[in-house]
């Protein structure tokens, strides 16, 4: 248990071992293993975030249809606000005496307006018709209304070369005045590390090529590119760059970016380090298809080719670790683990060819292009038909297969528009678009009329209940309000958990003091089994998941007491048979025997009241509950079985059974000279 006391301390803490771990290889060069550190999941009240609170406007909605409605809108409210990326944001309803809340909590997410506009109002559904599959053919025409409203813009690009070329002119001040690049203010105008085979700048490069300019001369002619006419100032030139052909296997884990598996950090290390040593340039592409998370290369065996005619990658294109490791592997070679936003990587490096690059700053200005007078084909086109002809949605089951799917109910102008329309798509698909995502695209049989129609989809009841709900969600008519708002700033949220930090240390250090002083050694081994109940409960932490709030710490010292005092129930019982007359073996045995009926109870009855806070309550609430019912458990373990271990182990060794280690006073014989 000591053993487990110290690991699961480095689990929890792993800092000190990783610091250490990188002096020695500093100073050695030996490779010390690095443990996993995962962050703690914090809550709004420690992060800082955003606390809403919404009416849901029931006024309009038949009683039987309001849980379903309320359903559909927290369904679909929680995957807008899911587009944040929020470590476990809470969306939660509540319907009390007339009135229906919408609670929406975003740890993390301080600005209050984003997260307005982003939650919204009532979610829209819409039915969609394919649209066009490729953009037509330019007509004369179309060209020559190209050529005309490209002229005055060609013109405008010559005056600002001409106002760039001048002596003692400030590029930067042009860049700020004059660019209509998007996001200049972070970038400056500014471009890294591109060649001339890059789609984007490639005609930059060609042109400082072309007309040999220096650094920190502009070039003399303006450059189109496909993001409109350019003014650039040459800043830097790299002939010793290089571009490569790579593969990777990518192992993701819950949180990274892009992942959407519930994969542990710790599970994905265990993967990638097994992948490692079994890679070779032989089986990489294999590895890479039957066990990489990136779906988009690991069909081609990890290859990170930019197009089917272009194998090469350009330099600076990737994520700063991602890129740096790949310059440093050979060719032919495959990287050590690297780790990213997006999991974890192996790389292995196909070939390279040395580059020229390029550093730039722009003026960019606009350049009319062909797709603002043929407007790009869309794969789908809105119609008529909308969630507000949707009268409702239900599960209903087929009579020969049990199968379930969804049946549509239209108004009567919905009913024509849905007969309409699938007369004219029969063999076609048909888009059920929610908050502008596809649902359902189920193809059209026949014509429908009669205001009803059937969505199939060998769906599972789940399935077709959620589809149901989101289809009401859409069209019943749930205005939601803002009723209050509320920021907690991340200082705040920082000093709330340094205090409580020092609050559980002080109150640790305390017990501790008072354990040791009562019970002398069975306190040592009670704060010894307290240390191992701490560290354990804050790996559960990591490894599940749970995250913490102010109350969930609440939660995590309160079940330190409950551990504290089973473990004081059982040394007096222990104290108690020893003032009998029984030996310290005996009295051990007795004691725990006779203490665990009340010991047992006492853990199973905060256990209940845990579990039933936690199935009857919201937000704070939940995460004291959740804390304190992980704690319980604990507790019982380390109250009952490592501290009797410790005892056990102790006692079995003369020098550790004398009374007054136990804080025992011997009792006196009869006809001792005290009573003579």
């Amino acid at each position: 248990f000591l053993i487990a006391t110290m690991a699961a301390g480095l689990s929890s803490f792993p800092q000190p071992w990783n610091a250490a771990a990188a002096a020695v290889k500093a100073k050695t060069g030996w490779s010390v293993p690095m443990i996993p550190d995962p962050t703690f999941r914090l809550g709004l009240d420690l992060q800082g975030g955003t606390h809403l609170v919404y009416d849901l406007d029931m006024s309009q909605i038949p009683q039987a249809d309001r849980d379903s409605a309320l359903s559909g809108v927290r369904d679909v409210i929680e995957r807008r606000v899911n587009a944040f990326g929020v470590s476990e944001p809470l969306v939660e309803t509540t319907s009390s005496g007339g009135a229906y809340r919408l609670i929406v909590e975003l740890a993390g997410v301080l600005d209050v307006k984003q997260a307005i506009a982003q939650i919204g109002e009532t979610p829209v559904l819409e039915f969609k018709e394919p649209g066009e599959q490729q953009t037509r053919t330019p007509t004369a025409d179309d060209q020559k209304q190209l050529a005309a409203l490209q002229a005055p813009q060609r013109v405008a690009a010559a005056a600002e070369l001409a106002k760039a070329e001048k002596a003692g002119t400030d590029f930067d001040a042009l860049v700020k005045a004059d660019s209509t690049e998007k996001g200049k203010a972070d970038t400056g105008g500014k471009i890294s590390d591109f060649n001339a085979q890059s789609p984007s700048y490639g005609a930059i490069a060609a042109a400082i090529e072309k007309t040999h300019t220096a650094v920190g001369r502009v070039v003399p002619e303006v450059i189109e590119t496909p993001e409109g006419l350019n003014v650039v100032k040459v800043l830097g030139v790299d002939p010793h760059n290089e571009e490569m052909q790579l593969s990777h296997i990518l192992i993701c884990y819950q949180g990274a970016t892009g992942c959407t598996n519930n994969r542990q950090q710790i599970d994905a290390t265990v993967k990638i380090n097994d992948l490692k040593k079994q890679a070779t340039p032989a089986n990489f592409a294999q590895l890479a298809k039957d066990n990489s998370d990136d779906a988009a290369s690991a069909a081609s065996g990890g290859k990170l080719d930019p197009s089917p005619t272009n194998p090469w990658i350009e330099p600076g294109t990737m994520v700063a670790p991602f890129e740096i490791a790949a310059r440093q592997t050979k060719v032919g070679a495959i990287s050590d683990v690297v780790q990213t936003e997006f999991g974890y990587h192996l790389i292995f490096k196909r070939a390279a060819r040395p580059t020229t690059t390029y550093q730039v700053e722009r003026v960019l200005l606009p350049l009319a292009a062909m797709s603002d007078i043929i407007p790009p084909a869309q794969a789908w086109q809105n119609t008529s038909l909308s969630g507000k002809n949707l009268q409702r949605a239900t599960v209903e089951f087929d009579q020969k297969s049990g199968t379930p799917y969804v049946a549509l109910q239209f108004d009567g102008a919905g009913g024509k528009l849905f007969g309409d329309l699938t007369s004219k798509l029969v063999g076609q698909p048909i888009g059920i678009f929610l908050d502008g995502s596809p649902i359902s695209t189920p193809v059209v049989q026949q014509a429908i009329y009669g205001g009803q129609a059937i969505i199939t989809g060998n769906f599972t009841l789940t399935e077709a209940k959620t589809l149901a709900q989101r289809l009401n969600a859409g069209a019943l008519p749930v205005p939601i309000k803002l009723l209050s708002q509320q920021t907690v700033g991340p200082t705040l949220g920082f000093a709330s958990l340094k205090q409580s930090v020092q609050a559980a240390l002080i109150g640790f250090a305390l017990v501790a003091l008072f354990m040791i002083a009562v019970y002398r050694l069975p306190g040592v081994l009670a704060i010894l089994a307290l240390l191992l109940y701490a560290t354990v409960n804050l790996l559960a932490y990591r490894l599940f998941g749970v995250t913490m709030t102010l109350a969930g710490i609440a939660g995590l010292v309160l079940s330190l007491g409950i551990a504290v005092d089973a473990n004081v129930l059982i040394f007096e019982r222990i104290k108690d048979e020893a003032r009998a007359g029984h030996d310290l073996p005996s009295s051990l045995t007795e004691g725990f025997k006779r203490a665990w009926p009340p010991v047992r109870d006492g853990h199973f009855t905060t256990l209940i009241s845990a579990v039933v806070l936690y199935n009857f309550s919201s937000s704070f609430v939940r995460g004291f509950a959740l804390t304190l019912a992980i704690g319980v458990i604990l507790s019982f373990f380390t109250a009952i079985t490592v501290v009797r271990v410790y005892q056990r182990t102790l006692i079995s060794w003369g020098c550790f059974r004398k009374p007054w280690l136990y804080g025992i006073k011997k009792k006196r014989e009869s006809g001792s000279p005290a009573n003579g």
